[in-house]
């Protein structure tokens, strides 16, 4: 079960394990099945991973899992003093607590069966923290936090507990998914400080690509050795290695 499909590294990584053979669970909060190939071994499911019910509905529609995938999630580029509260909380509400929520969600059926994996997509940001993303830095770091605790009391009944870190990939449009403008939360005595951060964005020396992530985490739902943290990405690669 791999939660944000619609686009980007999880679209990616439904593809990749449909073309494994693997039966996925691909949800989406508006679903469309278009954009994954036509598998009798897809289903599509609508969820939004900051409601309780549609939590329930989905994983009642699923059936047994294997392995979540937690990766759902959005993005926002900005100085924090220009970011609204409510945005912050709307970060955290899906990058943090849809994350808990999921997770929790699908324990019980894992515990019994004595088996299961939890993979969770966090950001090389948790590597080296970037300016301009504090929101999404915080929110993302929460989760390393999360999910290496969660590693420890999870593997007394054989349930894995892995951490996904993807480099900086602008073709997941990630300053899109958001609810503002990036202009609207640079105000003026930060532009000349965002400026030439912008242009890095603008030209990375190095990008993860989705298939990079989707064979991270292929890799990590595999893995059955004590490793936390599989880096997606020649950018997150070099950041792990120095970090």
């Amino acid at each position: 079960m791999i939660t944000g499909c619609s686009s980007g590294y999880g679209l990616e990584t439904a593809r990749h394990f449909l073309a494994q053979g693997w039966a996925v669970v691909a949800t989406m909060r508006k679903p469309r099945e278009d954009v994954l190939p036509q598998s009798e071994h897809l289903r599509v499911i609508a969820l939004d991973v900051t409601d309780a019910q549609s939590i329930a509905v989905a994983l009642a529609s699923a059936g047994p899992i294997d392995a979540l995938v937690n990766n759902a999630g959005i993005g926002v580029v900005g100085a924090f003093e220009a970011t609204p509260m409510s945005f912050v909380r709307k970060v955290f509400d899906t990058n943090t607590f849809g994350v808990m929520a999921m997770t929790q969600a699908v324990l019980p059926q894992f515990r019994e069966r004595k088996s299961g994996v939890v993979v969770n997509v966090t950001s090389s940001v948790t590597l080296a923290p970037m300016p301009l993303a504090a929101a999404y830095t915080a929110s993302k770091m929460a989760i390393e936090g999360f999910t290496g605790s969660l590693a420890h009391e999870l593997g007394a009944f054989n349930i894995r507990a892995k951490l996904v870190e993807p480099g900086y990939g602008p073709s997941t449009r990630f300053t899109q998914n958001t609810e503002f403008k990036v202009d609207e939360l640079i105000p003026e005595p930060y532009q000349g400080f965002a400026r030439p951060i912008f242009a890095a964005f603008a030209n990375p020396v190095m990008v993860t690509k989705e298939t990079d992530v989707a064979e991270a985490v292929w890799q990590a739902v595999h893995d059955s050795s004590g490793q936390l943290r599989f880096p997606a990405g020649p950018d997150a690669v070099a950041l792990a290695q120095v970090s």
